[in-house]
């Protein structure tokens, strides 16, 4: 009588003879649950009132999140101040979060920061999560949509001393300072977490 061959298998660090003749099942790997993503960078996403600009990192251990641009005219404003020239806004100067940093201008600073007032107080359609974006959240509005704002300068929330603010031209996609008193245009964003 003839054996039967038998094959090695190593399942967890532990090893098996397993005859050929054996009906063995085959190991699969778990799937793994992911947020849908109903459209591209660049495309308008009707559920979320704006197009995706992208996945922005969270910073300090926070959730990432879809960074999504109002394409809606109220969404935008043609020349404002940045304001409170002279006052350190200590809370306002994350380079990659921009809601944090309005809410600091807006909500919590004792003088008034008009393009971060103006950004929180939007409202359009269902939505009024508005908020005047970080200088990171410009860079990857000039990476991937860059189309869908002027070739200007816009102010971000994110304060650069105790007389400036970081501003992005959309010209060329720069970065830099400018007076908090100056005025400039300004772009409200939004968030959706990735759960």
């Amino acid at each position: 009588m003839s054996a039967i061959p038998k094959i090695q298998v190593v399942i967890d660090g532990h090893s098996f003879e397993v005859p050929l003749q054996s009906k063995v099942m085959p190991l699969t790997a778990p799937s793994i649950p992911t947020t849908p993503r109903p459209v591209q960078i660049g495309e308008y996403w009707a559920e979320q009132g704006g197009v995706l600009a992208g996945l922005m990192r969270g910073e300090n251990s926070k959730p990432d999140y879809f960074l999504i641009v109002p394409i809606d005219p109220a969404a935008e404003v043609e020349s404002i101040e940045w304001g409170g020239k002279g006052k350190n806004e200590e809370n306002a100067c994350s380079e990659f979060d921009g809601k944090a940093n309005t809410l600091a201008l807006a909500v919590d600073s004792e003088v008034e920061h008009p393009a971060a007032q103006w950004a929180h107080e939007l409202a359009i359609g269902k939505f009024n999560d508005f908020y005047l974006p970080a200088r990171r959240e410009l860079s990857l509005m000039y990476a991937n949509v860059p189309e869908l704002l002027k070739k200007e300068w816009y102010w971000s929330s994110t304060q650069y001393s105790e007389a400036y603010a970081w501003l992005q031209t959309f010209y060329s996609g720069v970065q830099s300072s400018s007076w908090k008193n100056g005025n400039d245009r300004a772009r409200a964003v939004r968030r959706l977490l990735v759960i």
